[in-house]
């Protein structure tokens, strides 16, 4: 038999296991408020591990200063004109593949300027460039002569033709100034890129060159004569042809084609000014029969639209 006393126990244990009850709910649920900030839980956690990193998208313009090593190539210098000057004769051949001059190697500084536009696909970047270099002091000139005894055309039996051909030349290069256009792909490396590029090439040079050639034919052969009685055999040689042959060329634009590539990295500050660094090499086609190959290395600063 349960008694009023126990009756109103009962009821004091109800009411503090309800309130203990409401009171769990309360802190569980706030818990659970706190909980719902935490980034991990809203998805942001993995941004707060992700870099940062600098949009290349866009257009950019900048200023360039370098340092260019240049070879410049003589040895064949002469060749066209001499071919020219002893054309259909026996001689054309031979002395058009004398190499009559240096090679000469030109150290010297460039300023310029650059525009390009990139695109950006993830960590890829694209992009297609514009580049001019003025040159300071890239010039350079040869001179030799060299003589050779060549062999002339076939003779009457018992004679021989030789010609006794000498060669004298020279020539100088300025180069004054070249542009590049060029395709280039980089790596999104935040706020640096390192990029690598390929393209084409034309540049403008002051040429000038001249040649002189200069031949004598002589026809040896064996002579008998009878000197009292006795038959003795005598060398002879006669002179039986000379020529010079001059030429000079100047031109104070000449137009040089050709290819580049090269690498570089650049650095994003305040978003929007760009600093880079590249080596460039610059190869051309011959003009006048100079070769011109240069390796620039150049820094410089851009802003990107």
């Amino acid at each position: 038999m349960i008694t009023s006393e126990s009756s109103s126990s009962m009821e004091r244990s109800m009411r503090r296991l309800l309130l203990a009850v409401a009171m769990l709910g309360t802190v569980s649920a706030a818990h659970a408020a706190d909980l719902s900030d935490l980034p991990i839980l809203r998805g942001s956690f993995t941004d707060g591990l992700s870099k940062t990193s600098h949009n290349w998208d866009g257009f950019y313009v900048g200023g360039q200063f370098g340092f260019a090593t240049t070879d410049v190539d003589f040895s064949h210098a002469p060749k066209t004109m001499t071919d020219f000057m002893l054309r259909n004769s026996i001689l054309e051949a031979p002395v058009g593949g004398w190499s009559l001059l240096p090679s000469n190697h030109v150290q010297s500084t460039g300023f310029g300027a650059y525009v390009g536009r990139n695109w950006q696909l993830y960590d890829a970047v694209f992009g297609v460039e514009a580049n001019y270099s003025y040159m300071k002091n890239v010039s350079s000139s040869a001179s030799d002569s060299m003589t050779r005894i060549l062999d002339g055309e076939t003779a009457p039996t018992g004679h021989t033709y030789t010609y006794v051909t000498s060669l004298g030349g020279g020539a100088a290069l300025k180069l004054k100034d070249y542009a590049t256009f060029r395709g280039r792909v980089g790596w999104d490396g935040g706020d640096f890129m390192p990029y690598a590029f390929a393209g084409l090439a034309i540049g403008r040079a002051e040429v000038s060159r001249f040649a002189t050639v200069s031949y004598i034919k002589h026809d040896d052969y064996d002579e008998s004569i009878v000197l009292g009685g006795v038959t003795a055999t005598i060398h002879r040689q006669d002179t039986i042809d000379t020529g010079t042959f001059n030429k000079t060329e100047l031109r104070t634009n000449s137009f040089m084609y050709g290819w580049t590539a090269g690498i570089g990295v650049e650095y994003a500050i305040c978003n929007n000014i760009l600093v880079r660094g590249e080596w460039e090499h610059v190869g051309f086609s011959d003009v006048k029969d100079i070769t011109v190959g240069l390796n620039n290395f150049r820094v410089g600063i851009g802003y990107q639209f």
